[in-house]
This record gives structure tokens, sequence and C-alpha cells, in this order.
């Protein structure tokens, strides 16, 4: 299964890795539509990526959501509803949706660009 592992002590908040991964999917820099989210909490900072649990596959009431050969798991724009019911059970808060962009939910799905981008090594793309 491939996934992206975090390593929030070495993240620097610079924001490389949301801006690379907003420009590439949406064409637009803009940290809300990242597949992944950092944020600063007590002065430390959280790394948000899905970390490929499936959870969100198993309460998917039109089966939108599947693993693919690399078992990450993706969305099938043609099946999904919009019903948000993946966005709502995900259990580490990694499936997004914004209604002006697009109709359907996202999420990371382990593609690595944000890792090639990190000046601090904060992130690796795994295959397990």
């Amino acid at each position: 299964m491939r996934w992206l592992k975090t390593y929030a002590e070495k993240c620097v908040n610079c924001g490389e890795c949301m801006k690379v991964c907003s420009t590439t999917y949406f064409k637009k820099d803009d940290p809300k539509l990242a597949r992944i989210k950092v944020t600063e909490k007590d002065g430390k900072q959280h790394l948000n990526a899905c970390n490929q649990c499936g959870t969100c596959i198993a309460v998917c009431p039109t089966e939108a959501l599947y693993r693919d050969k690399n078992g990450v798991v993706q969305v099938d724009k043609k099946k999904c509803t919009s019903c948000l019911m993946c966005v709502g059970f995900c259990p580490t808060l990694s499936m997004f949706f914004e209604a002006s962009v697009q109709t359907e939910p996202f999420k990371c799905i382990a593609c690595g660009l944000c890792a090639k981008k990190c000046p601090a090594g904060a992130l690796e793309l795994v295959n397990e």
C-alpha cells in the first residue's frame, strides 16, 4: 500500500506542500484546496494527510470510493453523489470538500509531489 508518511517534528510550516498540491490539482495556490493540511497548535506543527485506512470506503452508499492497484483510496467522480458521508466519517479528518471548486470530496492520493517539494524532509512517500 502506498501512503504519505508525515514527520511533524521536521516541519517548518513553509507551506510548500500545500502550494504544490493545490496548484497541481486545482491550478490555484490556496491552502484550503490542498489535499494535505499543515496547521500549528501550541507552537507545534500538525500535518494531516490521508493514511489510506479505508474507513470512507465502507460508508460510501454509492461505492464511489475504492482502492487502486497501489492500495490508495480513490474517488470515482462518476459515482459520487456528494453526500459527504466519507467526509463525516473520516477518522483522521483527511477527506475534504470545497463546494466552490468541485462537487466531489477530495483527499491525498499519495502522489508524492509534496514530499519532493518539502525542504525539511517532513514528508515521505511510503510503499508497504
